[in-house]
């Protein structure tokens, strides 16, 4: 009834696993390493960089998170992509921010900077101020200077002046 005794010294078996072992680790940390420089590559790729938004800077707001409160349009298609200027309230972060919204705007007043854009006014002379009509017997009614096109659609004319 006895037991074996370690012998002192060092073991071969043991010493080639000890070799084996830090060559796979050697191996693995290069692999990891690899992984990790392509990843973020291809992360940096999409990657774009951030508007900085200050208190009272004026911004357009995302229609993703209103679907259901534009109802006017009868076509996701038709429907802007980005609604009226809004002022930033306050700066929670540079990922969020938090906007004066209307009443009727049923979303919470943080947004990520994800979902605004920076409101960029109009050009002098890209849109044409629309004149007010003249209101004569209670009807209101225009002046046209020219008409350019005529068309009849559902047996009704519609001009283009």
């Amino acid at each position: 009834m006895g037991f074996k005794v370690r012998r002192k010294g060092k073991y071969k078996g043991a010493e080639k696993f000890v070799m084996k072992m830090k060559e796979i680790q050697e191996k693995a940390k290069v692999a990891l390493g690899k992984a990790q420089e392509e990843i973020k590559k291809y992360t940096n790729k999409k990657r774009a960089e951030v508007d900085e938004y200050r208190v009272e800077d004026l911004v357009m707001l995302s229609t993703k998170d209103l679907k259901y409160q534009i109802v006017s349009r009868r076509t996701k298609k038709l429907t802007e992509k980005f609604v009226r200027p809004y002022k930033i309230k306050k700066v929670i972060s540079s990922n969020a921010v938090e906007l004066e919204l209307l009443s009727t705007v049923k979303i919470h007043l943080v947004v990520n900077v994800s979902r605004v854009q920076k409101y960029i006014g109009q050009v002098k002379g890209q849109r044409k101020e629309q004149l007010a009509p003249a209101i004569i017997e209670g009807e209101k009614e225009w002046e046209v200077e020219k008409i350019l096109n005529k068309q009849q659609i559902r047996e009704k004319n519609k001009y283009l002046v």
